[in-house]
């Protein structure tokens, strides 16, 4: 039996710590960096390429507006709410078999999704998803922590990361469109299989293995964390359709309160917590971390609705949705790597506060644009988003993972993408909370207006919001008035959400000039002589 020896940090065994070469080779490097960018651009891809796909998604499986928040809530989650236990597998099993494991159950989620033939089994695929999501992504920042010990080096690494991960987000809609007008929405699933099967193929061959030793799992917090979170986005998203006072709508906000409080005590009291509350102790990772959730709360809400508002209001196919995003594209692959170069010699604060305000802009220079729009007025936006999003994603993940030892790098880069994924579920059900019922209010009085009763006007509001007959895809087949109502409704109600969303991206840069300081300023919380070294044979 091996015996168990500390190593920087983390307990490892004796054939683990015999097999360890060193810091690996050039060429490893670049194999290791490949393998997880192509893994994370899968993640990435999928989160936004399934909104262009809603549309079509909705006028086949018969989804409305809070049936559609599902299919993305669904994956979302599933991932906000496993990601800490994803890390903490990585700790006691190895971050590649973890990491690995979580490739299979997010390619064999995809599959599941394709072959969907109702709205409640495409859900449950994009559950199956976001468990995979939640295994592989914790393991990639933890990887490249410590297969890149040099902090200049690292910040590099991680901006060419966050680099392909915004261009998994900005390619989302140019290439979900041609595949949805070719070969249907169950092909934006599809795509997932052949990059799944390159990166196992490749990440078992290339990927270095180590853990921290971890040797129980944190069973109550695991239970009340997603127990609170799955509560809380419940609650946002039934709320417009069901009633804010109504009955399921309080017990779920009651059980995500008492659920999410159970879980910050039962952390601040394990010896081995699945989230590290010292971290929050930190101002610069508390800003950090603060403006990861934020940028994934204003964009992913907004990125939520703008397929349903170029396909649905404006009658864009989905390809020319797709083409019209690429100014977006761009900039994020021109501003991710510069934003790792910068921050990894001036720190994250410039990048990072730079980009909240650019992601601020571009939401709020949205809600300007109503029914008469054209492309050509509206675009600025797009590459103001594109280079808001690209320098926003490396400074957050530098500044946290600077500021930890390396035997916390694996729990640390779970809480920084833990964060950002819950900042996207609670933005999209938030932002969709305040459209669903600015939009629900205002159609009941239009149609009020017209002369509609009660019962049909009832029956158009619950139509295309929450379902049942096509969402909103079904004011195209109604007489044009009330389909003109529907969608000034909708225009209205997008731009109230749009402006909630960039006053907070705008406070959240703010917030973020404020906690963030210079790079030299360093707590004793990091100590970046810790690193281990991961086991692997160097190429």
């Amino acid at each position: 039996m091996a015996i168990p020896e500390q190593r920087n940090g983390g307990t490892r065994s004796g054939p683990e710590l015999q097999a360890a070469p060193g810091e690996p080779t050039s060429r490893r490097k670049a194999l290791i960096l490949g393998t997880l960018c192509i893994t994370l651009f899968m993640a990435m891809l999928d989160n936004v390429v399934v909104n262009t796909a809603l549309p079509r998604i909705g006028s086949q499986l018969h989804a409305g507006v809070t049936g559609l928040q599902w299919v993305v809530e669904g994956y979302s989650l599933l991932y906000a709410a496993l990601l800490l236990t994803g890390g903490t597998l990585g700790d006691r099993f190895g971050r590649k078999r973890v990491f690995l494991a979580g490739v299979v159950g997010f390619t064999l989620g995809s599959m599941l999704c394709a072959l969907s033939g109702s709205i409640g089994e495409l859900l449950a695929a994009r559950m199956v998803q976001g468990v995979g999501a939640a295994m592989l992504t914790p393991g990639s920042l933890s990887i490249i922590r410590n297969t890149f010990p040099e902090p200049r080096e690292r910040a590099r690494a991680i901006g060419l990361w966050s680099g392909i991960s915004g261009l998994g987000l900005a390619l989302g809609p140019a290439v979900g469109g041609p595949l949805v007008d070719a070969f249907g929405w169950s092909s934006v699933f599809w795509i997932n299989v052949p990059i799944g099967a390159v990166a196992l193929l490749v990440g078992w061959r290339v990927l270095p293995e180590f853990h921290d030793g971890r040797d129980r799992f944190d069973v109550p917090g695991q239970i009340t964390g997603a127990l609170g979170f799955g509560a809380l986005v419940f609650a946002l998203i039934e709320g417009p359709g069901s009633g804010w006072g109504s009955v399921r709508v309080l017990t779920a906000a009651a059980i995500a309160l008492l659920a999410l409080v159970s879980f910050v005590v039962i952390e601040a009291t394990r010896a081995t917590p699945m989230l590290d509350l010292s971290f929050f102790r930190d101002r610069v990772i508390s800003g950090a971390l603060m403006s990861g959730f934020m940028v994934s709360f204003g964009m992913f809400g907004a990125l939520f609705f703008l397929p349903l508002l170029m396909q649905d209001v404006y009658g864009w196919s989905p390809t020319m949705a797709g083409v019209g995003s690429l100014p977006a594209t761009a900039s994020i692959m021109a501003a991710a790597p510069v934003a790792g170069i910068v921050t990894g010699r001036l720190g994250p604060r410039p990048a990072l506060v730079t980009g909240l305000l650019l992601c601020a802009a571009s939401v709020g220079g949205l809600s300007l644009y109503g029914l008469g729009a054209h492309y050509g007025s509206y675009v600025w936006t797009l590459p103001v988003m594109g280079l808001g999003m690209g320098l926003s994603f490396a400074p957050v993940s530098v500044a946290v993972l600077e500021r930890v030892p390396a035997p916390k790098a694996g729990i640390a880069s779970a809480v920084t993408n833990t964060m950002r994924e819950v900042g996207g579920v609670v933005g999209v059900a938030t932002l969709g909370a305040i459209l669903t019922s600015r939009m629900t209010g205002l159609l009941g009085h239009k149609l009020h207006a017209l002369g509609i009763d009660a019962g049909h006007s009832h029956q158009v509001v619950g139509a295309v919001t929450d379902g049942g007959a096509g969402g909103i895809t079904a004011s195209r087949a109604l007489p044009p008035p009330l389909r003109d109502t529907v969608d000034s409704s909708f225009v209205q109600a997008l731009h109230l959400a749009l402006r909630s969303g960039a006053g907070l991206l705008a406070l959240a840069a703010i917030a973020a000039w404020l906690l963030l300081r210079a790079k030299a300023d360093r707590p004793a919380l990091a100590q970046p002589s810790e690193v281990a070294a991961p086991s692997g044979s160097a190429v």
